[in-house]
């Protein structure tokens, strides 16, 4: 049943343009969020400032308005959250769900790739050190409203998580589950690459004591070597040219149906087209090559 309640999110990291995979990320978010008549919210994800290209937020956000994926409200960068983030992690060490850790990483690669929690009972201060959320109540798996049952590997479950890096940047896994909740997202739709980490966001949800939000995660679109796109694999920017082309590619990667005479429609209008059909069912689950 459409909710007038419902908050979905697009929040893209300014390490590159949007390309083809980041545009199914958008859309399908949007897509959903319209259907249920909600609203849509864009997050700029800027904490971590050796990976950001220069003026890449700023294209992303033209990108966005020149496919007519218009968003509510204002948009949140995280480089401006650093207080609440730090709120959180005060509020998870007062009452001793964090400790600070010196492992390295060839010592945890040495034991398997999954840190052991050596450092839980050591008392360590923050000197040269992460920190990291001591694991009470690991979440084995979770309903995803494309997939279903996702069952998650046992060790990454119950792994102590970095949550604060040894760097002095804020960790991932923190400062999304901080900022969807500040925002109120009700469900979280995003690529198919990050349901690995799903867990450990539900489970610190669990330890700050909110409501973790429901999750839908899209297939990846791959290139013709059958590796994601991304910007590390330096993914084409999607073009600033005629959208609708683009958008239709989009919505038949997304298994929706597409007018044949779609030339005929403005982009408003295709995308008032595409919000009326959506159907999360019709969605492929299996990642496969972009068109």
């Amino acid at each position: 049943m459409p909710s007038h309640h419902y908050i979905g999110r697009f929040a893209p990291s300014p390490s590159g343009d949007l390309h083809f995979g980041s545009l199914i990320a958008a859309l399908g978010s949007y897509l959903q969020a319209r259907s249920q008549q909600g609203r849509w919210l864009v997050r700029i994800e800027d904490i971590d400032p050796p990976r950001e290209v220069p003026g890449a937020a700023s294209r992303i956000l033209r990108t966005l308005e020149h496919y007519q994926l218009h968003w509510d409200g204002s948009v949140l960068y995280q480089s401006h959250r650093h207080d609440a983030y730090r709120a959180a992690l005060d509020s998870l060490r007062h009452e001793h769900k964090a400790y600070f850790c010196t492992c390295t990483r060839s010592r945890i690669h040495s034991l398997g790739g999954f840190y052991d929690g050596h450092c839980r009972a050591l008392h360590l201060g923050p000197e040269h050190a992460a920190l990291r959320l001591q694991q009470t109540e690991p979440v084995y798996g979770f309903e995803d409203a494309l997939h279903g049952w996702l069952a998650a590997d046992r060790a990454m479950a119950e792994e102590d998580f970095i949550i604060h890096r040894r760097d002095g940047l804020f960790a991932y896994n923190l400062a999304v589950v901080v900022d969807d909740h500040f925002q109120g997202i009700t469900e979280i739709v995003r690529g198919a690459d990050l349901i690995e980490p799903t867990v450990r966001q539900m489970a610190l949800y669990q330890q700050l004591g909110w409501q973790a939000p429901r999750y839908l995660h899209l297939p990846l679109a791959l290139n013709h070597d059958g590796n994601k796109l991304s910007k590390q694999n330096h993914a084409e920017p999607i073009p600033m040219s005629d959208p609708r082309p683009v958008l239709i590619s989009a919505l038949s990667f997304l298994g929706q149906p597409v007018l044949k005479s779609w030339e005929d429609l403005s982009t408003e209008a295709l995308l008032e087209y595409a919000v009326a059909h959506w159907d999360v069912r019709q969605i492929p689950k299996n990642s496969r090559l972009m068109p």
